[in-house]
């Protein structure tokens, strides 16, 4: 993988490691039930599922999974969120940057993809998604949340980002062999000039 990428992903996980207390404190009481709910509503195996939280940060959504007795695995590379969120949930989690990910094969129902593929470059996308796609089960889910934007890259301030409209992810989610269920816009019920955040659901094949 190319150094320059690995650098990106360094200084995005630094920011993240030097700010998690505050970050914890500004997001913990965040409501995305309705990201929890698109997710869990497409998987069609039977409950209780195992469920990967991809970029799960210090644990809230982690613990949400759990609490409502489904198997939950939670993946982030920076190393502070991992031990916050191996604390506040009291779930597995493993540490791991996205361009570097050692998945089990069809191991997952469902990934929920919260606020963090968007930190993938856009050269190093189709390689991530297929390894997503891979640990999914047959007929698993992925769930992804990313601020939206028009296909742009670059750096935010400390943090990386890649801001595609739907058109363009659509795009790296159908080429990753992903079929596309369905998507909207978050905060739901505001005008779209201020829904920052676009919300997919997207199912492995049978």
């Amino acid at each position: 993988m190319n150094d320059d990428l690995h650098d990106i992903t360094r200084r995005t996980l630094h920011h993240y490691d030097r700010v998690a207390p505050q970050f914890f404190a500004g997001t913990v009481d965040h409501d995305v039930s309705q990201n929890i709910a698109a997710l869990l509503a497409a998987i069609e195996a039977p409950a209780p599922w195992a469920i990967l939280d991809l970029g799960c940060g210090p644990g809230r959504d982690l613990k949400a999974f759990k609490e409502m007795g489904h198997e939950a695995v939670g993946l982030d590379g920076s190393a502070e969120f991992v031990a916050m969120a191996r604390t506040y949930s009291g779930c597995d989690v493993w540490q791991q940057d996205f361009l570097d990910l050692d998945l089990p094969p069809a191991r997952f129902d469902g990934i929920y993809a919260n606020a963090s593929l968007f930190h993938v470059p856009r050269s190093a996308l189709p390689r991530v998604l297929r390894a997503l796609r891979a640990t999914l089960k047959p007929g698993g889910v992925l769930f992804s949340s990313n601020p939206r934007g028009n296909n742009e890259e670059g750096w935010n301030g400390p943090r990386y980002g890649s801001f595609h409209d739907y058109p363009a992810w659509e795009a790296y989610l159908v080429a990753a062999g992903f079929l596309p269920l369905h998507h909207y816009y978050r905060p739901p019920g505001l005008p779209r000039e201020r829904q920052p955040w676009l919300a997919s659901v997207w199912r492995k094949p049978v």
